[in-house]
């Protein structure tokens, strides 16, 4: 059994990481990258970083590509010129591209020299997500690689060749539509880098986690218990409420849905007793506490709902395709996708080079107070992503 350190043997092992992680990198970046997490930490409220740069300028543009047109919010340094440019995937959020905190995030990397593009996804904004949704993160890839256009804005660099190539960033659910995009093959040569934050492989395995509360630590390990929030189950049951083709039914789950996001522990018998076979079909996955059940429960849901999830499957996928770099941030403590899910991905990435961060104290997608070894981990992860933008500025 592993031994735990004290906590002065902790402090020293921090030391020594950071003393290692001071002689090889950077110094200038190595502040930067601070700068950059204290900035996202403080969210809209006051930074170093804000105090010593420009606020960012924020335009609505119309982007398209191949025809496919859509809206979004381009973000740029408010000063100088960007020096790499990447998509900002807004979470599920009914704000979309103007929830507060994606704001502030596009706003820090703005800051930092980034040129952002957010596209407006409708389905995020309707608390969805769909394989579908990888179609505007791909067009956003496109408009700013050269291969599409914008319009509403001055694109950095207009009087320079446009960039071939820019990365994308994505948190949660939303990291399946962002590698889908990631894939296309007219894509996979523009696509430098990929942040997901909180993401997925396996959608079987995400399922389980928040019906069950189980996991497995790596492939053919034991089942683990978890701590998901019992809320999961029944935002993914709204979510997918307009895939249920029986009026009644979707009436009744709708019902079930709200008193469940309101008191998971509330009884709702007298809200199934008339469900037909789709709506009995759903409560079956949801009340399920076997996770071996659960391929079998999840095969015989409505056959909308069952596609859905099929195409959002990163497992189904050739991951060995992806070109891009992979940078992983994943806490330990996710109450909606098991930690593992990003060390799956990591692991099916073969030909990618990987970089996983695991943090002790980040519930699912929101910064907590970090000790010192998640302070250490997430300096890293943010070094690692100004040294992308640094290598995307050198290649201009």
């Amino acid at each position: 059994m592993r031994r735990a350190l004290p906590q002065r043997g902790t402090q020293a092992l921090a030391g020594l990481c950071l003393a290692a992680l001071l002689a090889a990198c950077s110094p200038s970046r190595l502040i930067e990258s601070k700068d950059l997490l204290e900035d996202l930490a403080a969210g809209a409220g006051p930074s170093a970083l804000k105090a010593e740069t420009p606020a960012p300028s924020r335009a609505a543009v119309r982007f398209e590509s191949e025809g496919r047109g859509h809206a979004g919010d381009l973000y740029r340094p408010g000063a100088g010129t960007a020096e790499a440019a990447l998509v900002l995937v807004p979470g599920v959020s009914p704000a979309g591209k103007d929830d507060r905190r994606l704001v502030a995030f596009a706003s820090a990397l703005a800051r930092v020299r980034f040129e952002v593009l957010v596209p407006d996804i409708e389905n995020l904004r309707a608390l969805k997500v769909g394989p579908e949704d990888a179609e505007p993160i791909a067009d956003a890839l496109s408009a700013l690689t050269g291969a599409g256009k914008i319009d509403g804005a001055p694109i950095d660099g207009d009087d320079q060749p446009p960039r071939r190539k820019a990365g994308v960033i994505a948190v949660s659910y939303a990291a399946g539509p962002a590698v889908l995009a990631a894939l296309r093959p007219a894509l996979r040569e523009r696509v430098a880098f990929l942040l997901l934050i909180g993401g997925y492989h396996d959608i079987e395995a995400v399922v389980t986690y928040f019906t069950t509360g189980f996991f497995r630590p790596e492939p053919g390990a034991p089942w683990r218990a978890g701590r998901p929030d019992p809320r999961a189950k029944w935002a993914f049951l709204e979510s997918n409420l307009a895939l249920i083709e029986d009026p009644a039914d979707r009436a009744a789950l709708g019902a079930i849905a709200q008193r469940k996001s309101r008191r998971p522990e509330a009884g709702i018998a007298e809200l199934t007793d008339g469900l037909g076979p789709q709506g009995r079909s759903v409560i079956a996955l949801l009340t399920n506490r076997d996770p071996a059940a659960v391929p079998a429960l999840m095969d015989a849901l409505p056959a909308r709902i069952v596609a859905d999830m099929r195409g959002l499957d990163l497992s189904a996928r050739d991951l060995s395709a992806l070109e891009a770099e992979l940078i992983l941030v994943h806490g330990r403590d996710d109450p909606v996708i098991p930690y593992s899910e990003s060390e799956a991905l990591a692991a099916a990435a073969s030909r990618a080079e990987v970089s996983l961060t695991l943090l002790d104290n980040l519930p699912h997608v929101d910064l907590g107070t970090p000790g010192a070894g998640d302070a250490l981990r997430l300096w890293s992860a943010a070094y690692k992503l100004l040294e992308e933008r640094d290598s995307l500025g050198a290649e201009k």
